[in-house]
């Protein structure tokens, strides 16, 4: 069956239907005007799971009610407050992007699609959900959502990972947009995806769309959207060395441009493969690199493994308790044991701290 403009109309129509009749998905965002608000759901729904978001977006609002307060904040306090939601990039861009309005634009969101597009951390998907949201601005939303509906429907097997695949989605969503009220129908055809397209088990049986929908009646449902390229996960093994000086715990805040930017940790020292940490290995290092004669070992945690998007991080925690500081040292923050908690790590550290804890405050 072609895409032919009936068959588009189709699926406006339906898609519009559902939304008013059945679309019972409650988010405390749906239906915001507020161009903070909606700006400040986006970036933290990107890469994070709706139900986890939800916390995160209600606890930023609580404390930064409006842009210029999130402008205002201390970079340490944001940080804390987005612990555990990962991509930390998404987070210096929220600060980045706040505090460029505010000093530039008087607080002021921008209110065209263009400007909009060029906030730090904003591409096409968000911009376009402002724009339709905020401003009623006919921009459709194309996410993994979008995309799924639409490969099924219309029974496309366009890879949607390829540029060709995004310009033409981009394209068909542009053409199924309902101008008269872009927001609602955005919001529609996410909620569609997220509740009925799902992309393990849909529920075909209940889908209003089902009679035209090419993937359904082809069987193949399951086999869509297709991706051309396949996901290499890189494997990555951290060995962090927390060093307890003068009753304090040594500190380091990442800044390099790698996983965790601007979060904290201890000493590490990353290895091209898996290494087993026994006494004598530790004092090689401790000795040889470190320089660090006096010392002594309190732990050596059992192996913890993160899984991220695009790498595995695995390795070991060693506790060791230090009489003097050398030179190769001086670059860390010493920090009492009550401050940890304060600090914003990654839930690798933090996966750790959770169960030693007590064993770091008996060193105090």
């Amino acid at each position: 069956m072609p895409t032919t403009p009936n068959l588009k109309k189709a699926f406006t129509d339906k898609l519009l239907i559902w939304n008013a009749l059945n679309n019972k998905r409650i988010m405390p965002w749906k239906g915001e005007k507020d161009p903070y608000k909606i700006w400040l759901s986006e970036i933290i729904l990107q890469q994070t799971r709706v139900e986890q978001g939800l916390t995160y977006y209600e606890k930023f609002l609580e404390h930064f009610p409006t842009i210029d307060k999130l402008a205002q904040a201390p970079d340490e306090e944001v940080y804390k407050l987005w612990e555990g939601l990962g991509y930390y990039t998404r987070c210096k861009n929220l600060l980045a992007t706040a505090r460029n309005i505010v000093a530039n634009n008087k607080g002021v969101f921008p209110k065209s699609f263009v400007e909009i597009l060029q906030l730090k951390g904003v591409g096409n998907y968000t911009a376009s959900a402002i724009a339709s949201f905020a401003y009623g601005l006919p921009h459709a939303v194309v996410d993994g959502n979008v995309l799924r509906v639409l490969s099924r429907f219309f029974g496309k097997q366009t890879p949607i990972d390829t540029t060709a695949g995004k310009e033409f989605y981009e394209k068909l969503a542009g053409e199924l947009l309902d101008v008269k009220d872009t927001g609602g129908y955005n919001q529609a055809i996410m909620d569609f995806g997220a509740t009925i397209c799902k992309p393990q088990l849909p529920e075909c049986k209940v889908c209003i769309l089902k009679d035209d929908c090419m993937a359904y009646r082809k069987g193949l449902v399951n086999k869509l959207p297709i991706k051309e390229k396949k996901l290499l996960k890189k494997k990555r093994w951290f060995y962090y060395f927390v060093f307890k000086y003068n009753d304090k715990i040594l500190v380091n805040k990442r800044t390099d441009r790698d996983i965790w930017q601007n979060l904290y940790e201890f000493y590490l020292h990353e290895a091209e493969a898996s290494e087993n940490w026994e006494q004598k290995k530790i004092e090689e290092l401790l000795s040889k690199v470190l320089e660090i004669n006096e010392f002594k070992i309190i732990d050596v945690s059992k192996v913890l493994i993160q899984q991220l998007t695009h790498q595995t991080i695995s390795g070991q925690f060693i506790l060791v308790d230090i009489t003097y500081l050398p030179p190769t040292l001086n670059h860390l923050m010493s920090v009492p044991t009550e401050v940890l908690s304060t600090l914003a790590f990654p839930k690798f550290i933090n996966q750790y701290l959770e169960i030693h804890s007590l064993a770091i405050n008996a060193l105090s």
